[in-house]
This record gives C-alpha cells, structure tokens and sequence, in this order.
C-alpha cells in the first residue's frame, strides 16, 4: 500500500488555504515533496471563484466586507463556492503527474479521486456516487463538488464535502439581487442539493467529518495515510504566495 502524506483538520483564512496548495505543488515539482492529502477549514466563512471567473460578477464583495466573509481567486476552474466555517471540509490532494491516482484522462481522474468522498460517506452511513463531470451525489442530490488543475508536473484536486447548508447565506455572499432572494428559490437550491446534516440529522459534527474523510480516502485510493506537516520551506513559501491570494491584482485580474 502506498503512503501519503497527510495533513489533518487546519483552519486558514482564505488566502493561506490557497497558498498552501501551491506551496506544495512548486515544492513537489522539485521533487522536495511527497503526495499529500490535506484537509481544512476556512476560518473566516469565505467564498472562492474559479480561476476563470469575475469576481465582481460572481461575489457581493460589499456584503463579504461587511459580514467579515473572505474571498479568493483559486488556480482551478470551476464556479464560485460558498465556504462556511461550520458547515463543510475541504480537501485537497497534490500529486505528481505521473502518479498512479492521476490518470492523464481528466474525467477519469475525477472518478478516481472522488471516490475518497464516495468512501467517506458511506462510513457515516450515506449512499452517494460520483457523477460526471465532478459532483458526488446522494440521493439525487449534489452534496460534494470538486476542481482540478495540472500544473508545476502535479495535478491539484480540491472539493468541498457539505455538512450542513446555509443556502440565505450563500445567496447573500454571492452576486444575487436581494430582491429576488425567495422562498421559493430557496426550495429550488434544497431540491437540487443537500448536506449530511439534511441526511443524518444534527448529531453529525465536525470532528464525525473529519474521521469520514480519513477513513475514506484511504481505503478508496489504497493509502496509507501518513501523519505531517508542511516543510519549512513549503510553510516560508505559502506566506510569499499568500500575499498574491490576498492581492486586488489576482483577485480582481478579471
């Protein structure tokens, strides 16, 4: 069974949260770092938009400056995503191009991957299944959603596993007419995406999470999940990279 490095449950802001992620992409790249599985929280809420998206367009920066909400470009695609401290994890796993889990097929490597989440939860007793080209759903319903990017020889996935659903809240951070903030959108959300709170009930916190996804990524991709941290020099290198991800030249760059 192969090893990998794992990183267990951490707060960031968002900016940091993102730094990270490259730190140990560039570092890898050098060959100065080994496949890792993190997992984190945003800490504050935050909201991220993929690499390709307006962040004007997307996000009420206002209302996020306002309500002490983050915000952040990433370098993956996708669409922008609500973070709420108390409500999701996410994880984000760095490996080599030429890795065994990072087939070079872009749809079979989200299959791969999202298996872990699939695998976590089914131990909290969730029936999911991935569905092209990268949600897992359950019972219908998305409940995770992940983005890729391969760059510095890696391939990056991170995605977000929802616990709990704040969908006033998401309509608020994001850019919605206040105005047409309704009931019945609300229902229209809930009926196209639910949490394993929704499922399980309240009794599931955090920490239930946590351990799920520990479980499951492991014995879905068949690793040994070793214990660490980052490097000095990946940890001196996100705090370099932060400043960009925190920058109105990379966040607002289009």
């Amino acid at each position: 069974m192969d090893e990998m490095r794992f990183i267990d449950l951490e707060s960031h802001e968002a900016a940091m949260n993102m730094a990270i992620d490259e730190a140990i992409m560039r570092t890898m790249e050098k060959g100065a770092a080994v496949p890792t599985l993190r997992i984190y929280r945003w800490k504050p809420s935050a909201v991220s938009i993929g690499t390709f998206q307006s962040m004007k367009e997307e996000v009420d920066i206002a209302y996020c400056q306002m309500h002490g909400v983050d915000f952040v470009r990433r370098i993956t695609g996708g669409g922008a995503v609500y973070h709420d401290y108390e409500g999701e994890i996410t994880y984000s796993i760095i490996l080599p191009k030429d890795h065994r889990l990072a087939p070079k097929d872009i749809m079979q490597s989200y299959k791969v991957l999202c298996q872990g989440i699939v695998s976590a939860l089914d131990y909290l007793g969730i029936k999911a299944e991935f569905r092209p080209v990268n949600d897992i759903v359950a019972n219908g319903k998305k409940i995770s959603g992940s983005a890729q990017t391969r760059r510095f020889s890696c391939l990056l996935q991170h995605g977000t596993t929802l616990l709990d659903l704040d969908v006033r809240e998401m309509f608020s951070v994001l850019k919605v007419s206040k105005e047409k903030i309704s009931d019945k959108m609300i229902s229209d959300v809930k009926e196209r995406v639910t949490s394993i709170r929704d499922i399980k009930g309240d009794n599931v916190g955090i920490q239930d999470l946590r351990t799920a996804l520990i479980e499951g990524f492991s014995k879905a991709l068949r690793v040994e999940l070793v214990p660490g941290a980052l490097s000095q020099a990946e940890w001196e290198l996100a705090q370099k990279l932060a400043e960009k991800y925190s920058s109105d030249e990379w966040n607002f760059k289009r």
